[in-house]
């Protein structure tokens, strides 16, 4: 098997591990039990694993960890939402 498939099947699976609860927290309005140091610190090393990927020229680093920002910037806009107290 292709390395590269292997790094895009290994990304898309972490990639889509936070989709749960995003979908959770946006289905019932509330982000209450969501650290947003956590996701502060997770988007900040998802990014560095985005510019690395770039830096080496790899597509599959590039294109889960570019979601999984998405992801958990979503999650984090939620928290700012849904939130009582941030």
């Amino acid at each position: 098997m292709d390395e590269n498939i292997i790094g895009l099947i290994a990304g898309g699976l972490t990639s889509i591990a936070m989709m749960p609860q995003l979908i959770k927290v946006i289905k019932e309005k509330n982000a209450e039990d969501i650290s947003v140091i956590m996701l502060l610190i997770l988007i900040s090393g998802l990014s560095l694993w985005v510019c690395y990927g770039f830096l080496k020229d790899e597509l599959p680093i590039i294109l889960s960890n570019g979601f999984s920002v998405l992801v958990n910037l979503t999650l984090l806009i939620c928290c700012f939402i849904f939130k009582k107290k941030c």
